[in-house]
């Protein structure tokens, strides 16, 4: 019985040592692209290239899923919606609000992959900016294994 054991843990030992080995190597050997890998969350800063009232004073917030993408800039009240489509790299997120004197106010925004980022544009009558997002550098982990 205690040779039965013995083996059972040494199998055991064995079998988290090379899971273990595995995942070192998968961190060692970086994430996917983000075109590879696309959801989850992304982070950056927009700059503003024309216009003005460009919310850049904070980090802004994109979150790919497989069903929905969603864009908050200044990672503020306002949320830009769409659906991704992974296999054209399009990734279009939109909010269509009404100003003060009743007028639409359309927030757009645009993104694809560039090697581990993806690259932005936001925009509204008043405000055309870029972003360049990358993952959170404290969610390391869950970026690499994924949410589900």
């Amino acid at each position: 019985m205690v040779a039965v054991f013995s083996v059972l843990e040494n199998t055991v030992a064995r079998r988290l040592k090379q899971a273990a080995g595995l995942l070192c190597i998968g961190l060692l050997c970086g994430a996917a692209t983000a075109a590879d890998d696309p959801y989850g969350n992304w982070i950056g800063t927009l700059v503003t290239d024309k216009g003005h009232n460009c919310p850049v004073n904070a980090p802004s917030l994109m979150q790919i899923m497989p069903q929905h993408i969603l864009f908050a800039p200044e990672d503020g009240s306002l949320i830009l919606r769409g659906k991704p489509d992974k296999a054209t790299q399009h990734y279009h997120a939109q909010l269509l609000m009404q100003d003060a004197n009743h007028k639409p106010l359309p927030m757009v925004f645009e993104a694809h992959p560039v090697g581990n980022t993806f690259e932005g544009v936001y925009g509204t009558p008043e405000c055309r900016a870029h972003i360049t997002l990358k993952r959170p550098e404290n969610h390391a982990f869950r970026n690499f294994v994924g949410n589900d």
